[in-house]
């Protein structure tokens, strides 16, 4: 018989490499624990594996998408909403939802578009305003020392502006307005529509190693000198330099594991180039595998002592998913015409966005949104504006599609609107009792359902779009959508800010993790993704992922000089 060395135990198995899984590796080699990641998908460098400099011509798709990279084919992230081999479901009369996952080395930071916002003093505890929801079990003063430290880590540019439920930061300064956002500027002056310089974790100035943005606005392609944030370059290579980050990629994770006293162990999963199942040991677990598939690895943990799976004896794991309300308006805008070519590629993103300016007592939705501006001179490539046809000539043949082309290209301004879903129990998920992937592991089913909250707040947002571009003397290129046709709101999942589903909670009967993100039923795991999320609000997530992780890992590194871990 041949004997197997017993493998190593490492001090922390973290579950996931994006945002919340770098952090904690980052914060936790640092302070002396032994961590390994488990990455479900391949390795990724910036520095060695953007295409940040390749022209869409360069390629015979220009730039078009793939089905391993559905923003197009140069974008960074690999994933998306349909990956071969890893399906899921929806359930029988439910609304349509859809699952992005990002499968590669630091996750979903390679793609996102960098929009980097503190959740405010209102948002923590909103249910006390307006009675819908659940208030968090920490408010923003019990946050504010994390949003700064990462502001000083990460890099974020903006200015302070001094509005009550849209915290300040520590920013560098903010690149100024292209040409077409100086135009929205004045239009939205003549509305009273609140419009300030972006909040993008993107650096203007040298940050330790780290050169500052050269304005190429590729950053969606991952960037070669480290000027936006990704994980990988970011957090994870300098954890690795501790000599105590062991990252296995290719590695899907399968289950915790526990011992009879309760407590976890590790972590099962397939070593996705052999196939074969394999095990990490470890004291602490820390699941930041995004918060649908942490929750997931948390159904199928199921043993004698967690029957439900682990962590879920108050039933609410899987519970109470939200995503951000979406949706877009663009116009055709005659001013722009005929505009001085000039190079407005500025970072990969907007250089305004418009914050949340209303008093919800006035309107019948709650909560708010926010707003994001796009347009200019964009490089052309595959889709380029949507379709000539939209315009006034509406396109032609030979060189005079050519002058059509040149006659219109930036003179399109979008605007898209990222709103707050209240949680509500016809929103989860829940293990499919049929489906397995192709490692055999059982995959969510979903139930979905917007509220006549998220309508109402989307049809507000068609007519503010549509109130710009008339300021603008634009013209629309798309009729309002009807009631019928839900206002134009974006389906389930779409916008890629799903959260919920582990949440924190001041008792162990209505959630499953406590203020620190532990969980109730198991004091050695953890979750640092958005899963432990109470409420969505209307900012995007990921700065809050970054501060309430580095806020978890400093709790174990507590835990464990006090061996209580």
């Amino acid at each position: 018989m041949q004997i197997q060395p017993r493998r190593p135990e490492y001090d922390v198995c973290i579950v996931g490499s994006g945002a919340g899984g770098a952090m904690a590796a980052y914060e936790l080699t640092r302070q002396g624990a032994r961590v390994v990641m488990l990455e479900a998908g391949p390795w990724w460098d910036n520095t060695k594996d953007s295409s940040m400099l390749k022209m869409p011509y360069d390629t015979a798709r220009r730039g078009g998408s793939t089905p391993e990279r559905q923003f197009g084919e140069h974008d960074a992230c690999l994933g998306g909403w349909d990956i071969p081999g890893e399906p899921y479901t929806v359930a029988e009369g439910s609304q349509n939802f859809r699952w992005w996952r990002g499968r590669m080395l630091g996750g979903r930071t390679n793609h996102w578009g960098r929009i980097s916002l503190r959740f405010g003093p209102h948002d923590f505890k909103a249910k006390s305003r307006d009675g819908l929801g659940d208030d968090w079990p920490v408010g923003y003063d019990d946050i504010k020392p994390y949003y700064d430290r990462v502001d000083r880590m990460v890099g974020i540019f903006g200015s302070n502006e001094g509005l009550e439920n849209h915290p300040d930061g520590e920013f560098m300064p903010p690149p100024e307005p292209r040409c077409y956002e100086k135009l929205v500027q004045r239009a939205s002056k003549k509305l009273n529509v609140t419009c300030i310089p972006a909040r993008l974790s993107i650096i203007t100035k040298p940050l330790g190693m780290r050169a500052p943005c050269h304005y190429c606005g590729q950053c969606n392609r991952g960037c070669m000198t480290n000027s936006n944030f990704t994980a990988p370059n970011v957090l994870l290579f300098p954890a690795q330099k501790t000599g105590r980050l062991t990252i296995l990629s290719n590695a899907m994770a399968r289950e915790v594991t526990v011992n009879d006293a309760g407590l976890a162990t590790g972590v099962s999963y397939i070593d996705k180039k052999t196939g074969r199942d394999e095990h990490v040991r470890a004291k602490v677990v820390v699941l930041a595998a995004s918060s649908l598939e942490s929750s997931r690895i948390m159904l199928n943990s199921k043993s004698s002592r967690f029957p439900n799976g682990i962590g879920n004896s108050s039933g609410v794991v899987g519970r109470y998913i939200t995503d951000s309300t979406g949706t877009d308006v663009a116009g055709y805008i005659p001013s722009l015409e005929g505009m001085p070519r000039h190079n407005c590629d500025g970072v990969g993103g907007g250089h305004v966005y418009m914050p949340w300016w209303m008093d919800n007592k006035k309107l019948d939705f709650p909560r708010g949104y926010h707003i994001e501006v796009w347009g200019g001179y964009g490089m052309p490539s595959y889709g380029f504006m949507g379709g000539i046809q939209r315009y006034p000539d509406g396109g032609g043949y030979g060189a005079s599609l050519k002058d059509s082309y040149r006659k219109y290209w930036g003179t399109t301004i979008g605007f898209s609107g990222r709103g707050e879903m209240i949680p509500n129990d016809k929103s989860y998920a829940e293990l499919d009792p049929e489906r397995r992937d192709q490692w055999g592991i059982p995959v969510l089913r979903f139930h979905w359902q917007w509220t006549d909250h998220e309508y109402n707040q989307v049809k507000h947002m068609q007519e503010t779009f549509r109130a710009l571009i008339a300021e603008m003397g634009g013209t629309v290129f798309n009729a309002m959508p009807t009631k019928e046709q839900g206002y134009g709101i974006a389906t389930g999942g779409s916008i890629i800010h799903e959260l919920g589903t582990v949440r924190m909670g001041s008792e162990e009967k209505t959630s499953a993790l406590n203020s620190q993100c532990q969980a109730w039923d198991c004091k050695n795991l953890f979750v640092a993704d958005g899963g432990p999320f109470v409420s969505q609000c209307d900012k995007n997530p990921t700065w809050t992922i970054l501060a309430l992780s580095m806020r978890t890992s400093e709790y174990i590194t507590q835990q464990r000089k006090a061996g209580a871990l």
